[in-house]
């Protein structure tokens, strides 16, 4: 057991009004670390030019491509600052995460089972003038919970997330970023100003289903590194002070796409199809737009090893959700091409042999698994993407017929939004759907059914290079 001081309650998700909750403060003080100095990364920026009316992704190749690090790249999301309806809210999450992450406990991967409970949550109260075992601050006074602490704590270390690195990162001077709308599930994203974390807002069902999943998550990331699925590195709650008393519940998880490289183009795929595109026309589509399977246009070639240990991964990854009884999850790609030119060719912009004739390709060390210590499965991968082609836009073709044509890309991809399970408003909405559509062409569908079909799915999608490049 950890050095916190527990308070074991009913109803792992918070209360709703009037239900009681009794709060004590914790016993230890705040430990305060020094900033570090983050280095200003020297970044070289092109003239990408307009394409078709599209706001161009800056700048075209190289490794400083707007990842969300470029100066002078345009970032996701509005920025935080005083006078934002969220800033007291913003304000709260820093404190809290100050507080929890500063403490000092014993890290053991072999974790007690008391250590999973639902029940273990650490409240602490931050009232504005400060207290014995918390700062003086400017917002409102408010409390925070920690949801199994010593269980995220010892998930930050196998994630080998450096303390002061995720503290900085988080609570910096530099504000965060609230995404411009909300997700489909009405959950608010917010960005660190380096686009390493997001923090996703949850309902309490998502929470609960995270925890009862808790013991099974971390032995399953404990067990395979390349694990693809979401990695979560703390669950928190703050509750106002005020007359409604209002919670909000959230977590912290690595961004998919926090790379050296600008992220061209992104797509969410679950392997189903109906409903499976963008509502957006083809001249507003953007290096921000989430596209869809019915949008996916490329096949996407793995060398072997990469390619073997893909299927591996996703077939763990998949086993693991079914078992948990999770659906509706997706693979989000994001996709980096190379030579600016071959996306505008992948859009039909201009003569695609032209392309071709001056399009940088990969070389044997490009590919090498042992090469390059950054390439990883899901992460920063050099590969190549062919092409594809619907024969008919009247019947979803899931996945186009390859055309031959190939363009140099590098890959970031991994399964997200893997907490919902199939409960009774699924299996609802998978019964009402299906007296309209054909059920194997929708999302709600069984856990047993919907990871085989994701995997028939990914699998088209990514296929071993043939060519010997």
């Amino acid at each position: 057991m950890s050095s916190y001081h527990v308070r074991h309650c009913g109803g792992g998700g918070g209360a709703g009004a009037g239900e009681e909750e009794e709060e004590e403060e914790e016993e230890e003080e705040v430990v305060v670390r020094r900033r570090r100095r983050r280095a200003a990364a020297t970044v070289r920026v092109e003239d990408a030019g307009e394409v078709r009316g599209l706001p161009p992704p800056s700048p075209a190749t190289g490794p400083h491509a707007g990842g969300g690090r470029s100066r002078g790249a345009r970032r996701q999301g509005e920025t935080i600052a005083k006078g934002h309806k969220n800033y007291e809210l913003m304000l709260n999450l820093q404190l809290g995460i100050r507080h929890a992450v500063g403490k000092q406990g014993p890290i053991t991967l072999d974790l007690k089972s008391s250590a999973f409970d639902p029940k273990e949550k650490v409240w602490t109260r931050f009232p504005p003038e400060g207290s014995k075992y918390t700062p003086p601050h400017s917002s409102c006074d408010f409390k925070w919970k920690d949801y199994c602490p010593q269980v995220f704590r010892t998930l930050r270390k196998l994630f080998k997330v450096d303390a002061a690195d995720y503290m900085l990162s988080l609570c910096g001077d530099q504000a965060l970023r609230e995404l411009s709308s909300p997700g489909k599930s009405g959950s608010f994203f917010y960005l660190t100003s380096n686009d390493q974390y997001m923090i996703k807002t949850m309902k309490k069902s998502e929470v609960k289903i995270f925890l009862k999943m808790l013991r099974a998550y971390y032995n399953h990331v404990r067990s395979f590194e390349n694990t693809l699925v979401t990695k979560f590195f703390g669950l928190h709650c703050v509750k106002l002070a005020g007359a409604n008393q209002k919670k909000v519940r959230f977590v912290i998880m690595g961004n998919l796409f926090c790379s050296d490289y600008s992220i061209h183009r992104r797509f969410d795929l679950k392997g189903s199809s109906l409903g499976r595109t963008t509502d957006k026309p083809q001249t507003e589509i953007d290096e921000y737009t989430t596209l869809k399977d019915l949008d996916l246009n490329f096949i996407f070639r793995l060398q072997k090893h990469w390619h073997q240990e893909f299927l591996r991964q996703v077939d763990r990854d998949c086993d693991f959700l079914e078992q948990e009884n999770i659906m509706d999850y997706s693979l989000l790609v994001g996709v980096h091409f190379r030579d600016k030119r071959n996306l505008l060719a992948s859009e039909g912009s201009f003569d695609s042999d032209s392309s071709r004739a001056s399009s940088p390709h990969l070389s044997r060390g490009d590919t090498d698994p042992n090469r390059f210590t950054k390439i990883k499965l899901g992460s920063n991968m050099p590969t190549r993407a062919e092409l594809t082609v619907r024969k008919s836009e009247n019947e979803p073709q899931i996945i186009g017929e390859p055309t031959g044509e190939f363009y140099d890309v590098i890959l970031y991809f991994g399964i997200i939004d893997i907490l919902q399970d199939y409960d009774i408003s699924k299996k609802l909405e998978h019964a009402y759907k299906s007296f309209q559509y054909d059920p194997t062409s929708i999302s709600a569908v069984d856990p047993k059914q919907y990871s085989r079909r994701f995997k028939d799915f990914v699998y088209k999608a990514f296929q071993e290079e043939k060519v010997d490049i």
